[in-house]
């Protein structure tokens, strides 16, 4: 698939399972602090929504955030996944997701972040319900928990682990990609 193919996709499970939760365009725009006209957009796959938006839509439709990563490659073992296999979210703000877990229907979920130069999960902190980790793999990495004015920064090798509903951001404030493999349970 390609990215245009992958943003549509996700157009279509943010706007199929809005509709089958019975909400409309603007109750869900309001639960997640956004205009009607983006959330239309990203409905028609005219824009991408950063982390923080996919994560609030996630959890006001009560679903994990991997619920919207669409189908890759058909694989010949269920339990590998090939680079070309994997599945993959293109997040405004300069942020791509590779799901690296060959299933969601295990105990956790690995994903490989990329972080292009500047990139950012958002203004405001992401309130995810699920436990999550890190794992810089190159570049590094800034995280803010809720009330720290300064961020943590990490570089290669460095990890962290945050409990659920710990409210946080991140974003990549060098001139250089970022690789970060994230662990979610």
């Amino acid at each position: 698939m390609n990215m245009q193919d992958e943003i549509e996709g996700l157009a279509i499970l943010v706007r199929d399972l809005r509709k089958h939760r019975g909400l409309t365009l603007g109750e869900l725009a309001t639960r997640i602090n956004r205009s009607v006209g983006f959330l239309s957009q990203v409905e028609r796959g005219l824009s991408r929504p950063t982390v923080e938006d996919l994560t609030a839509i996630s959890e006001t439709l009560n679903v994990p955030t991997t619920y919207f990563y669409t189908k890759g490659k058909p694989r010949a073992l269920d339990w590998v996944t090939r680079p070309d296999e994997r599945r993959t979210l293109y997040y405004a703000s300069g942020i791509t997701d590779v799901l690296a877990s060959p299933t969601l229907t295990g105990g956790f979920s690995m994903l490989e972040s990329h972080l292009a130069p500047g990139a950012s999960s958002g203004d405001g902190h992401l309130n995810d319900s699920s436990e999550q980790g890190g794992f810089v793999l190159e570049g590094q990495l800034s995280l803010w928990r809720e009330g720290q004015d300064a961020p943590v920064t990490l570089g290669p090798n460095d990890s962290f682990q945050l409990p659920p509903h710990t409210q946080f951001r991140y974003a990549n404030l060098t001139d250089q990609p970022t690789r970060v493999l994230w662990v979610f349970r």
